[in-house]
């Protein structure tokens, strides 16, 4: 799955100023975190059609990279992210960073792990439902 990471500086009207380019261009967000520092922030996105969002934003001057990153369906209870996560550090595999929602009674966990095709093969080892 793709992810845009938006790099923003931390000032007023600068968020929704992505917002609004997103908008204007039909773009719909299904999920998003933010993490920042002093000056900066990074906004990821997971979003319907990334490669567009992608092109929009940068023809807007906005600072955007495309990245790839995993999303498995988790049932909605306590200790699913804890067992599947699980999984991955059985395997060796460090997670960058993650975040999680819940649509449609699913819980969806986002990451970005250390090795892609490690990932790719615990996912279908284990049989875990992957978001798309």
């Amino acid at each position: 799955m793709k992810q845009l990471s938006i790099f923003i500086e931390n000032k007023q009207g600068t968020l929704l100023t992505v917002l609004n380019v997103l908008k204007n261009a039909n773009i719909q967000i299904i999920a998003s975190t933010i993490s920042d520092t002093q000056d900066f922030g990074i906004y990821r996105i997971i979003c319907d059609d990334p490669e567009r969002a992608y092109v929009v934003l940068g023809e807007q001057g906005v600072s955007v990279t495309l990245t790839e990153v995993f999303a498995i369906q988790l049932e909605d209870k306590p200790g699913e992210a804890a067992r599947v996560l699980a999984l991955f550090a059985e395997a060796d595999i460090s997670i960058a960073y993650m975040y999680s929602f819940l649509l449609s009674g699913k819980g969806i966990l986002v990451f970005r792990s250390s090795d892609t095709e490690k990932t790719k093969q615990v996912i279908a080892d284990k049989s875990l439902q992957e978001f798309c």
